[in-house]
């Protein structure tokens, strides 16, 4: 009877402590002080973590990355290792997502000719993108490859240089004159809209590009380790009737959790489809 009565009465503390660990993996960040402590910026710029003051440094979020590529040709190879007329499941699921980037992306924007061209560019962006925006959910390594600028950054550059290249290739006299003179403009209004044609198409279409992707991952995992670091303050911290705010953040956590699937499905979606559209408007008719 007294050992039971010990145990009940250590039980809440076991469990409270087993919350505690749970919520660390998910909000690595110190509360010693006994206050709150919200999510930081400086969670984007970790510190090395292997090969430290050498050229082959690694920190968090490189070593993030990394994992997420050999997640991706991990799936793709057991995906496709073993082609069958009669395709099982996981390779009807790595079909489904490539005939979804062929058939909804490539071939409705671009055509079947042009669309087979540029698929390959295509696809990379779509599936590279998916898998490092889905590493800011994953438990252990909870931040996005493309939260930094880098990632986004070369992504839009190859988008960049891809759809001027099909322009070119499309029309080597005409495609950056017809970019710039758009068909029937009077030509005095060719002041105006020159300089807007150039600014937006030429230096706007990459920024826009990186800036969408990032930004929406760095807000998606401040909000993330904002509402698991209040259920960590309000359960662990403060306790007592504090404890149903920390239920309510942590059921906000968990809905925003499924809710930045989605946003990482989208976001992979949006910079492929984008980078179709400028490839489409570089090869249009006109060019």
């Amino acid at each position: 009877m007294f050992v039971a009565a010990r145990a009940e009465l250590h039980a809440p503390k076991q469990e409270k402590a087993l919350l505690a660990n749970a919520l660390n993996l998910l909000v690595p960040m110190s509360t010693d002080d006994g206050g709150f402590h919200g999510p930081s910026i400086n969670e984007f710029f970790p510190g090395p973590l292997l090969f430290e003051d050498t050229p082959f440094e690694i920190n968090r979020i490189m070593l993030v990355r990394y994992v997420a590529v050999i997640a991706l040709l991990l799936v793709f190879w057991l995906g496709t290792r073993r082609m069958s007329v009669v395709p099982g499941r996981f390779q009807s699921l790595v079909e489904m997502g490539l005939d979804m980037v062929r058939v909804n992306i490539a071939d409705d924007l671009l055509g079947k000719k042009d669309g087979k061209r540029f698929l390959p560019i295509l696809t990379t962006m779509f599936f590279m993108i998916l898998f490092m925006n889905l590493t800011g959910v994953i438990p252990f390594l909870n931040i996005a490859g493309t939260s930094v600028i880098g990632v986004p950054l070369v992504l839009a550059i190859v988008a960049y240089v891809t759809f001027i290249y099909a322009g070119v290739k499309k029309s080597p006299k005409n495609f950056f004159k017809n970019s710039l003179f758009p068909s029937g403009v009077p030509w005095p209004v060719y002041i105006i809209v020159t300089p807007i044609e150039f600014i937006s198409t030429f230096i706007i279409r990459p920024i826009t590009l990186t800036l969408r992707l990032m930004m929406n991952m760095i807000v998606g995992h401040l909000l993330l380790v904002l509402f698991f670091a209040a259920t960590q303050f309000f359960v662990v911290t403060m306790s007592g009737w504090w404890t149903l705010l920390g239920v309510g953040t942590l059921a906000f956590g968990l809905a925003f959790t499924l809710f930045e699937v989605l946003v990482a499905v989208l976001q992979a979606y949006v910079f492929a489809l984008l980078t179709a559209v400028y490839i489409q408007l570089a090869v249009a008719e006109e060019h």
